[in-house]
């Protein structure tokens, strides 16, 4: 009789637990595939036509932090759209925006200089077409404006930094192998914290133009996060760096996986902090 009571008591708590353990899987959250949403738009910066991509992951309700890609010298390209992409995948809204105007492009260095020069000659010109960005990526319901950040490449990285220096309304900017000195650090105007991504190899932005950097940011007490990845050159995130060093060898640009695959967890570690 004690036996039968025995396996009856402990059939039970059998059963007991395989309903917790089922209860407790029915309340796991469902886990879904991004569902991006994609959309060109067009916007005016004074009377400048601009042209962007926007991007952002229909599963997630509400607004939620949004980030601006400021692209290369080469322009609002694919390369700066898969980064939106990238981002909307984390659960981000993300905007790859228009830096020149009407979605001009260039396809070798002559030209792009010729677009990016004047920005490095006159810092001032990209705020309002940065601000432009910012107000059309503030229209959309998904996005949190009190929670705003811009990452950048090459060109792009200085000019995330530029407008952090001027004091846009940012948590946050991410320069990915950017220039570092074009706008004087200024702790009246920065607001934003900075991370700088940068390869250690890149004679782009020489070691005397990282120095500089560290010890004005050091100067103003800036909250920034200074990153290299050993044996890096320019453009090392982009996988067609290499293709374009083949166009012109001229060119200190390479791909590397591994500081491109480590800069990327750098950033989302760094927004997981400034957006939380």
């Amino acid at each position: 009789m004690k036996q039968k009571l025995f396996f009856a008591a402990s059939f039970a708590m059998l059963a007991v637990l395989f309903s917790c353990n089922s209860n407790d899987k029915k309340k796991e959250p469902e886990m879904k595939e991004p569902k991006l949403k994609e959309e060109n738009v067009t916007y005016a910066a004074g009377d400048i036509n601009m042209n962007g991509f926007i991007v952002y992951d229909e599963n997630i309700e509400g607004p939620r932090p949004a980030v601006i890609v400021v692209p290369e010298w080469w322009g609002l390209n694919d390369y700066a759209k898969k980064r939106a992409r990238d981002l909307a995948g984390l659960g981000y809204i993300a905007m790859a925006m228009d830096m020149y105007g009407n979605g001009q492009q260039a396809d070798n260095p002559d030209s792009a200089m010729k677009l990016a020069g004047p920005f490095y000659q006159d810092p001032g010109l990209a705020k309002p077409r940065f601000e432009a960005a910012m107000s059309k990526l503030k229209s959309y319901s998904q996005t949190d404006a009190t929670r705003m950040g811009a990452i950048g490449y090459c060109f792009g990285g200085a000019q995330v930094i530029n407008m952090a220096k001027m004091g846009e309304d940012l948590k946050g900017v991410v320069s990915f192998h950017g220039n570092l000195n074009v706008v004087p650090a200024n702790k009246d105007l920065l607001k934003a914290a900075i991370l700088v991504c940068h390869g250690d190899a890149d004679p782009m932005v020489p070691q005397t133009e990282t120095d500089l950097f560290k010890k004005q940011m050091d100067s103003i007490g800036a909250k920034y996060v200074f990153k290299p990845y050993e044996g890096a050159l320019h453009a090392f995130t982009n996988p067609a760096a290499d293709e374009v060093k083949k166009k012109f060898p001229d060119l200190p640009v390479a791909y590397n996986a591994a500081a491109d695959t480590a800069s990327w967890k750098d950033m989302k570690d760094f927004f997981d902090r400034i957006f939380k």
